[in-house]
C-alpha cells in the first residue's frame, strides 16, 4: 500500500518535543476539537481568540477545567483536556527521558510491494523460485474483483519499479495472473448477496433507512452490518451508487448501534479456527484491507519492521512474545501477559466505583519503586499486593503498555489504524478496524482484547466512577499510540488532530469490540473454497498416481464408487428425519446419534450430550463445566471450527456436507 508523503507525520510515535507548547496553547486559546473534513478526510483545528481558564483554575470560560463529559457520543473540548493532561503526566513520569530516539522508516518504492506480496502468500508472482506456487494459484482463484484489483495494482507497481531500475525481473503480466476474468470471480459474491435478500442499497445499509440521509436513519438507529459480502465490494457499490469521489463524513459526534444480521451457520470468533485456517484468513484479510482502502482512494504506507535492542527477560519493556514465552513456562496456555492480568484483577478487586479510576495518576516516585519491586518479586509470588494502591496499579498498567518495545498495534499497521478515520462512513471505518484487528499478531490481538474488555467493565460503572466511553478513550489513547522510543516531529495542528483522531479510534475499539474480533463470513467462505480447491488438487494428483499403477478399468470403478458414496452422503444429509453422528472421544464416547431437524442448534447437541449416560454415569456429573464444552465442525471444507451455540446444524451441513461433529472441552 502507498500513502502521500505529507501524511507521514500523522503517525504519533513518541513523546514529541512540542507537546509542552501544545499544552500551553491549549490553556491560552479555546479550541474546537474537530470532526473529519469533508474535503480531505483529515482533521482540522479551528480556533477562536476567546480565552479559557488555565488548568486548575475556575475562571475564564466559567466551566470546570476538568469537567467529566456525560455524553457517550461526542468528544468535546472539556473531555479532550484529559488527553493533554495525560500526555503531561506521561512526560512528568520520567519514563521518556532515557528512551532511545528511533525514527520510523517507510519502505522504498517496490520494496513495500514485495513485502506485501510475500505476506499475502503470493511471493511467486515476482519470484519464480519461491515456494508455494500452487497454493498461490488456489488463493488467487478465491478472490473477489476488488481483491483481485488490489493484487494487480501491487504487481504492476512492482513491475514498473523494477523496469525503472533496469533490473531483470520475472513478474508476470497482470492479465496472465487471473484467468478467467476477475469479473467471473465476483459471481459468488453476487449470489451470496442475492441469497441474503439484499439489494445493492441494502448491502451498505442505505436501503433500510440506515443511511445518513434516510428518514429515521440517524446515528442512533440500529444499522445492519453485512458480513457475507466483501467489505471492499460493499464500498465499491456505495461509491458507484452515490457517485462519491471524496469522503462524505457522517456526524462524528455519535456512534451508531451497529447490528450483525443473524447467520444460521453461526458467527466465527478469533480463536474458533485451526492455526492452518487462520493462516489463510490472515492472507485474505490483508488483501481485503488493501482492497478496501484502494476502493476508497486512500493510500497507506506501511513502515518497515524495526530492529531495536530489547530486554530478554523481566516484566516491563519486554516484547509481548518474549513475555508470553516466559509466562507459559509457568502457566501453559497463557495468552495474555500474567502481569497485565494481575494488574487488571487488582484494580477490579479494589472496586471499579472509584472516581477517576483510570484518570487520576498514582504518585510517580511510588510507581517507579513498585515497578522495580515487581520486577524482582512478581514471579516468586513475594510481591505485597495488599499494599498496592488502586491508582498506582492503574498507572502501572498504562506504563506496561507504553514500555512495550514495539507498539501494541504494531509498527507495520500503525499508519493503517490512523488512516481508518479517513474512510467516508462509520460502517467502513468499523469494517477496516475489524480487518486490522484480525491482522495483528496473536499476542497483540489477545492483549488488546483483554484491555478492551477491562475498559468496558470500567465504563459499565460510569455512574459511580465518572469514566464514560469518551473519558476512558482520551485517557488511554496517549498510552496506546505514544509508543516507547519512537519520535516524530509534528506541528501543533497535527498534534491536536491526532489527539482527537487517536481517541476516536480507541473508543471505536472499545464500543464495537464484540464485532471487531469476529471473522467475516465472506472471508470464511473464501477459506472454505481454498480448502476445497486444495482437496480437488490432491484428489487429482492421487488419481494420476493411480493411473500409473492401475488399469483404466480399475480407475473407472474407483471413480464410480466415489460418486456413489458422495450421492448417498448427500441423500443422508438432506433426508427428512435424518440423523447426525456426534463424537466425544475426549469423554470416552464413541458416537451419539442426534436427529437432524430444521431447528437443531449446536446448543441442543451439547444439552443432549450432557443428558447421556455411559456405564450408568451421566455426563452432566463430569467435572467439566457446560460453558467449557464446544461442538466442533471438522473436516470437509474446513479444518476445525468451534461452533457458536446458535448455529443451525442443518444449515451448516448444506454448506459443508462432509463435516464431522466432535464435542471437546475448551479453555477460555
Amino acid at each position: 500500500m502507498s500513502r502521500p508523503q505529507d501524511d507521514q507525520g500523522v503517525v504519533l510515535t513518541a513523546y514529541t518535543s512540542n507537546t509542552e507548547a501544545v499544552l500551553t496553547a491549549g490553556c491560552r486559546e479555546q479550541t474546537e476539537f474537530p470532526g473529519v473534513s469533508r474535503k480531505t478526510g483529515q482533521y482540522n483545528v479551528q480556533r477562536s481568540k476567546g480565552p479559557v481558564a488555565a488548568p486548575g483554575s475556575g475562571s475564564g470560560s466559567g466551566k470546570a477545567p476538568y469537567q467529566r463529559c456525560s455524553s457517550q457520543d461526542s468528544l468535546d473540548e472539556q473531555v479532550m483536556v484529559d488527553y493533554f493532561k495525560e500526555v503531561e503526566i506521561i512526560q512528568r513520569s520520567g519514563d521518556a527521558e532515557t528512551q532511545e530516539d528511533v525514527q520510523l522508516k517507510v519502505a522504498d518504492e517496490g520494496e513495500q510491494e514485495e513485502a506485501w506480496l510475500m505476506e499475502a502468500g503470493l511471493a511467486t508472482l515476482f519470484d519464480e523460485s519461491a515456494s508455494g506456487g500452487e497454493d498461490s494459484i488456489v488463493l488467487l482463484s478465491t478472490l473477489t474483483r476488488t481483491q483481485a484489483a488490489a493484487v494487480e495494482r501491487r504487481v504492476e507497481t512492482l513491475k514498473q519499479t523494477l523496469r525503472k531500475r533496469n533490473k531483470p525481473y520475472s513478474v508476470p503480466d497482470v492479465r496472465e495472473i487471473f484467468k478467467p476474468s476477475p469479473d467471473s470471480q465476483s459471481k459468488d459474491e453476487a449470489e451470496s448477496t442475492e441469497r441474503s435478500g439484499s439489494s445493492k442499497l441494502e448491502v451498505e445499509g442505505l436501503g433500510n433507512g440506515a443511511g445518513p440521509d434516510a428518514p429515521g436513519g440517524g446515528a442512533d438507529a440500529e444499522t445492519d452490518i453485512n458480513l457475507e459480502v466483501s467489505f471492499s465490494e460493499q464500498a465499491l457499490i456505495y461509491k458507484e451508487g452515490l457517485k462519491v469521489t471524496q469522503p462524505q463524513s457522517e456526524a462524528d459526534d455519535r456512534l451508531p448501534d451497529f447490528r450483525v444480521s443473524q447467520d444460521k451457520t453461526g458467527q466465527t470468533k478469533v480463536g474458533d479456527l485451526s492455526a492452518e485456517d487462520m493462516k489463510k484468513v490472515r492472507r485474505l484479510v490483508l488483501i481485503e484491507m488493501s482492497a478496501l482502502f484502494d476502493t476508497c482512494g486512500i493510500e497507506v504506507k506501511a513502515h518497515k519492521a524495526l530492529r531495536v535492542k530489547v530486554r530478554e527477560s523481566g516484566l516491563f519493556g519486554v516484547p509481548l512474545s518474549t513475555l508470553l514465552d516466559q509466562d507459559q513456562r509457568r502457566m501453559p496456555g497463557a495468552k495474555v501477559p500474567l502481569i497485565l492480568q494481575r494488574l487488571i484483577s487488582h484494580i477490579e478487586e479494589q472496586g471499579l466505583d472509584t472516581e477517576g479510576v483510570l484518570r487520576i495518576p498514582g504518585a510517580a516516585t511510588r510507581v517507579k519503586a513498585v515497578c522495580h519491586e515487581l520486577e524482582h518479586k512478581f514471579y516468586e509470588g513475594m510481591f505485597p499486593w495488599e499494599s498496592l494502591k488502586q491508582h498506582d496499579a492503574a498507572s502501572l498498567l498504562k506504563l506496561f503498555i507504553r514500555e512495550l518495545p514495539y507498539p501494541l498495534l504494531t509498527v507495520e499497521y500503525f499508519n493503517a489504524f490512523i488512516s481508518v478515520l479517513k474512510l467516508p462512513t462509520k460502517k467502513q471505518q468499523l469494517q477496516a478496524l475489524n480487518l486490522l484487528v484480525l491482522l495483528l499478531p496473536e499476542p497483540n490481538r489477545d492483549t488488546l482484547k483483554a484491555l478492551m474488555e477491562f475498559f468496558q467493565r470500567v465504563i459499565d460503572r460510569k455512574d459511580r466512577n465518572k469514566m464514560t466511553l469518551n473519558n476512558v478513550a482520551v485517557v488511554m489513547a496517549p498510552n496506546i499510540f505514544m509508543c516507547k522510543g519512537f519520535r516524530s516531529k509534528i506541528s501543533e495542528q497535527q498534534e491536536f488532530a491526532m489527539a482527537a483522531g487517536t481517541a476516536n479510534i480507541v473508543r471505536l475499539l472499545i464500543r464495537y469490540q464484540n464485532l471487531l474480533w469476529t471473522i467475516p463470513k465472506f472471508i470464511l467462505n473464501q477459506v472454505r473454497k481454498h480448502n476445497m480447491e486444495n482437496q480437488r488438487k490432491m484428489n487429482r494428483d492421487r488419481a494420476v498416481k493411480k493411473l500409473l499403477k492401475k488399469m483404466a478399468y480399475d480407475r473407472e470403478r474407483a471413480s464410480d464408487k466415489q460418486e456413489k458414496n458422495t450421492e448417498c452422503r448427500c441423500v443422508c444429509v438432506q433426508a427428512d428425519g435424518g440423523f447426525i453422528r456426534v463424537q466425544a472421544p475426549q469423554f470416552s464416547m464413541v458416537s451419539m446419534a442426534v436427529q437432524l431437524t430444521e431447528d437443531l442448534k449446536a446448543s441442543d447437541v451439547l444439552t443432549r450430550f450432557l443428558s447421556q449416560e455411559r456405564f450408568g454415569v451421566c455426563y452432566r456429573s463430569l467435572s467439566v463445566k457446560r460453558e467449557d464444552l464446544c461442538l466442533y465442525e471438522m473436516g470437509g471444507n474446513i479444518k476445525e471450527r468451534c461452533l457458536d451455540e446458535e448455529t443451525y446444524i442443518k444449515a451448516l451441513l448444506e454448506l459443508n456436507p462432509s463435516a464431522e461433529w466432535v464435542i471437546k472441552s475448551v479453555q477460555h
